[in-house]
């Protein structure tokens, strides 16, 4: 199983865990996707999944239906999967034989009530009908680049459209120096949904670390952000929760992005890889 792999969009790697018996990493051209534990699905070892999965928990329990954009190893699929039984989900993935590596190596059949689709995934959402997501998740990136029309008012207001009332759009988005490109989507994100929050590294925040994830998380019924900002603040490596008036203020004057005034995302520094 570990070795390396040719797939839609270079070369993939599987590199075992040695500390941990069920394990693995999976990298495309040597920059990381995804961490998945086939033992216990519920592990997010990267600290913006991590993120992520404090917001998946943070919402009324039971199962929910699921629409995410982006596969690679489907880490998340599978801690949904595992802490939300009876769940539906549907993931978009644009690399067909990433995801055919991913079902013959690290077992994707097993996860429940998951369908993958090899689509674009904007294009994929497109696809969903009005008010039929509980959670919509946007974690795409090829290699180390996010598309920039996953950015865009439009893109936004499609997420909001497929949501039923009371659902969650979580976003994962990675910024340099400056947060230009943060402070572009918080404005994109508060200018479509009313509730909205974002979980920061307080030193990419602070500009001490120069590169890193920034996770967003909004809806139009709002969000269970003391529970949000409890569990991310008291996690390993723990992640500020922007909100209100502190993100208004983060934004400043920047407007939000569309198709026709996009932003191309800055590329991390190899160090970063």
């Amino acid at each position: 199983m570990p070795g390396e792999y040719p797939v839609g969009f270079g070369v993939a790697e599987l590199l075992a865990d040695a500390d941990r018996s069920g394990g693995w990493l999976l990298t495309v051209g040597g920059v990381a996707q995804s961490y998945v534990d086939l033992d216990d699905p519920a592990h997010l070892e990267f600290d913006y999944v991590r993120r992520m999965g404090d917001v998946v928990d943070a919402l009324a329990g039971g199962p929910l239906d699921v629409v995410h954009l982006g596969g690679a190893g489907c880490t998340l699929p599978r801690f949904v999967g595992a802490t939300r039984p009876g769940s539906r989900q549907l993931v978009f993935d644009l690399d067909g034989p990433l995801i055919d590596l991913v079902r013959a190596q690290l077992a994707l059949d097993r996860v429940p009530g998951l369908e993958v689709r090899i689509a674009d995934g904007r294009a994929g959402l497109a696809t969903r009908g009005d008010a039929s997501a509980d959670l919509v998740i946007a974690d795409v990136f090829k290699q180390i680049s996010m598309p920039s029309g996953i950015a865009t008012a439009e893109f936004v207001r499609d997420v909001a459209r497929v949501l039923r009332t009371g659902g969650t759009y979580l976003l994962n988005v990675t910024d340099g120096p400056g947060l230009l490109f943060s402070r572009s989507v918080a404005a994109t994100i508060a200018d479509v949904f009313e509730h909205v929050v974002m979980l920061i590294d307080p030193g990419v925040l602070g500009g001490e670390l120069h590169y890193g994830n920034i996770v967003f998380a909004a809806s139009h019924a709002g969000l269970p952000v003391e529970t949000i900002a409890h569990r991310v603040a008291s996690a390993a490596v723990p992640a500020q929760c922007v909100t209100g008036e502190e993100l208004k203020a983060f934004c400043g004057t920047v407007n939000p992005l569309t198709d026709e005034n996009p932003m191309i995302p800055p590329e991390p520094p190899p160090s970063a890889w």
